[in-house]
């Protein structure tokens, strides 16, 4: 994995942990530390965070039974322990809705006014529905994306990571991508696109090797042998 990091031209990564000890970060590459959940919320941990990045992102995808699983206020209660690294901190990253009034993040960012604390961009993750899935063009593709971004930055006016994004469907158990040259040209299209945004700040393609049989969206294969997604990768990177 270190070796199709440094071959991919990636500027920076992140692993879902505070840490990155099975991964040697390439030169002109930064590490983001991530509090996962409240697995992570330990002295130790935090303390790996603090001395791994400059960065700390939030938890992950709290609004998800099978991820962080975290109620907003749990979440809220324990957002002090990642203050207290004094690090740049990303909100918690929502696996959707971002901008829905009255949803996860939406009740988390007004507890965060509320409290007097402090989040300083927030993170976020899009992938496929139904709907676009049975109705894809690329065009269709980077205009819901973009309408995502914009409803985010104008409900919270803080800078945006786009921190997971691919054409996959995560349709139950079993998720579905869309091919190699599919996911290339959305994934340019989707760079141009963003380039235009100014509160778009970053973006991590999802992702780097396979993930279960989405392997069409990955960079590299199973193999270490660059794809076609890869290779629209370096040549973006």
């Amino acid at each position: 994995m270190s070796n199709d990091l440094a071959n991919s031209q990636a500027h920076w990564y992140y692993t879902w942990a505070p840490n990155h000890e099975w991964i040697t970060t390439p030169t002109g590459c930064e590490f983001v530390p991530m509090i996962w959940g409240q697995r992570d919320l330990t002295s130790s941990a935090l303390s790996q965070a603090k001395s791994n990045g400059r960065i700390l992102l939030g938890f992950n995808e709290p609004d998800v039974p099978t991820q962080a699983n975290m109620s907003v206020q749990v979440a809220l209660d324990a957002w002090p322990k990642l203050q207290g690294t004094g690090m740049t901190l990303g909100a918690p990253a929502v696996s959707s809705n971002a901008a829905t009034p009255g949803g996860w993040l939406d009740k988390f960012m007004s507890g965060v006014r509320s409290r007097g604390y402090r989040v300083n961009f927030i993170p976020l993750h899009w992938y496929m529905s139904a709907d676009l899935w049975s109705n894809y063009s690329t065009q269709r593709a980077v205009s819901i994306l973009q309408q995502y971004l914009q409803a985010t930055y104008n409900r919270y006016k803080l800078p945006i990571w786009l921190t997971e994004f691919s054409l996959i469907w995560f349709d139950g158990s079993t998720p579905r991508a869309e091919s190699s040259s599919v996911q290339s040209a959305f994934m340019s299209a989707a760079n141009s696109m963003m380039a235009t945004l100014p509160y778009v700040q970053r973006w991590a393609w999802f992702s780097l090797t396979p993930f279960n049989n989405a392997t069409p969206a990955a960079l590299y294969d199973n193999h270490g042998n660059i794809t076609a997604t890869g290779t629209k990768f370096q040549s973006i990177a």
